[in-house]
């Protein structure tokens, strides 16, 4: 029936029904059309949404049904559409400032005032370093925990700085008030648990509040540096003087050295020397007497001429100091002769040899 109505309408007739029997069975193409590109878009939607990047520095957390797991190897991953949703999280080191506006630059005095231990009022400004240690804890854990980081920063630094002197939060004591106040921040944030970790604490200024206390300071400051100035000349001329001073001590005790030396070779000479005349002593007594009599005389007087009398009052030979230099064997006759001389003007009488003359010298 279709081939019979085709050529009816090629050879110009019409089928009694009006054509209508035959367009009945076409279709409308623009509803495939349609349809087609429907499930193009949601092919599109489905790809795109089942595809997800993580960057270097960037961590993700997967949520499936409420649960929450961390992704942390970058590149391309892949979840199921409308049933696993994905949240960022940066792990880069950020920071924040306490005291101050980071964009303005203008001073927050109700974070920067504080009081020190000795009761003085003074502006500190801080910064605060910190980065995302685990994503989960740090989206789920708490609200905000930016803001509990803040605070317990600023409750850490008003009690460390309130332990401390104004002197040392100006000048010397910046290095122990910041680890001070990273450590007590450090056991905070683990009590809390909510994944941040803090980098670094440090002091970016420190100041009086006022132009009247600050000039004060300065002028402290001035004299502390004159002090340490001072200090430094004096250390240098000490090094200067003790080498010298140092040198001369030891020429001194070296000095001291060689005269104990010398003294002691003399005394030893000495106890030598006595011991060898007290040989000579035990031998003659009498003549070793006179002999160092006679020595003695020599030395104290060396132009004096001894004159020897005998007991009876008679001078018997005057003798010059040179004759008693001479050898021991003529010291000897000569004392022989006296002794001989005063035994007979005595009478053959038998008197100790030491008590046998007297020698007078004038």
């Amino acid at each position: 029936m279709n081939s019979d109505s085709f050529r009816n309408r090629r050879n110009g007739f019409e089928t009694m029904d009006g054509g209508q029997s035959g367009g009945s069975q076409k279709k409308n193409p623009s509803g495939k059309i349609i349809g087609i590109a429907a499930a193009v878009l949601v092919l599109a939607i489905l790809a795109l949404n089942s595809t997800y990047e993580i960057k270097e520095q960037e961590q993700a957390v997967l949520i499936t049904l409420g649960k929450a797991q961390a992704v942390s190897e970058p590149g391309l991953h892949f979840k199921i559409p409308f049933i696993q949703q994905v949240r960022k999280v940066n792990t880069t080191i950020q920071g924040f400032a306490i005291g101050y506006n980071t964009e303005s630059e203008e001073v927050d005095e109700d974070e920067s005032l504080m009081i020190t231990s000795d009761f003085n009022f003074i502006d500190v400004d801080f910064y605060v370093e910190y980065r995302y240690s685990d994503p989960v804890k740090a989206l789920y854990a708490s609200r905000a925990p930016l803001d509990i980081l803040r605070n317990i920063s600023q409750s850490c630094i008003r009690t460390v700085i309130g332990s401390y002197p104004v002197d040392d939060v100006l000048t010397t004591g910046k290095n122990e008030i910041q680890a001070s106040i990273k450590e007590m921040i450090l056991g905070r944030l683990e009590e809390q648990d909510i994944g941040i970790q803090l980098v670094n604490i440090t002091i970016q200024d420190s100041e009086p509040p006022t132009i009247e206390v600050m000039e004060a300071f300065k002028a402290v400051e001035t004299a502390k540096q004159g002090k340490e100035t001072a200090l430094n000349n004096a250390n240098k001329y000490r090094n200067e003087q003790l080498p010298s001073a140092q040198a001369k001590a030891d020429g001194i005790i070296k000095d001291a050295e060689a005269r104990k030396t010398e003294r002691i070779n003399e005394a030893t000479a000495q106890v030598a020397r006595f011991n060898s005349m007290y040989q000579e002593y035990i031998k003659n007594p009498a003549v070793t007497r006179q002999r160092m009599f006679y020595e003695a005389m020599e030395d104290v007087l060396p132009d004096l001429k001894v004159i020897i009398e005998s007991p009876n009052g008679n001078m018997q030979t005057i003798y010059p100091i040179e004759s008693f230099t001479g050898t021991r064997d003529a010291d000897e006759e000569d004392a022989q002769q006296q002794t001989s001389g005063h035994s007979a003007g005595q009478g053959g009488s038998s008197a100790p040899a030491d008590d046998e003359e007297e020698l007078p010298a004038d």
